[in-house]
């Protein structure tokens, strides 16, 4: 009887804590999604480079044919060497998956895209593929991408 009770009460302890853990690792992948769908919404409405620079943090890094674009400023100096491009072009996505670590600062998405661009005389060109995206929570509690 002396080791039961202080087991039982081990095992209780142990129970309520992973419920606990599970709560917030759920309400992180939420708060994800969520920024995900703002991130979306935004590019919808402000145009894709706006929405990229709303969301980057500031060591974000971009991969773009091969090549790392590193800094919020050199996303922005990306973006503006595109900029007939991307004001012409849609960029529609929605996560698939997301994880988030069990300490709640780090996480990543994956799912599909679908870009979409017009040209000089009016055709319109679709381009689908896989993002993936890391996310850090950032000091005032939003999440931030650091990779896409």
């Amino acid at each position: 009887m002396t080791i039961v009770y202080p087991l039982f009460i081990l095992l209780v302890f142990v129970s309520c804590n992973v419920d606990s853990q599970k709560i917030s690792t759920d309400k992180w992948k939420n708060e994800i999604l969520n920024t995900e769908q703002e991130f979306n919404d935004y590019a919808q409405k402000e145009g894709i480079p706006k929405a990229f620079l709303a969301f980057a943090a500031a060591e974000a890094v971009l991969m773009r044919n091969d090549s790392l674009i590193v800094g919020k400023m050199a996303i922005a100096h990306f973006f503006n060497q595109k900029k007939t491009v991307s004001n012409m072009a849609s960029l529609v996505w929605k996560p698939d998956f997301v994880d988030v670590a069990a300490s709640g600062d780090l996480g990543y998405t994956f799912g599909k895209y679908t870009y979409t661009t017009t040209d000089s005389i009016g055709n319109e060109h679709i381009y689908t593929g896989v993002f993936h995206t890391v996310w850090r929570k950032q000091s005032n509690g939003r999440w931030r991408f650091v990779w896409d």
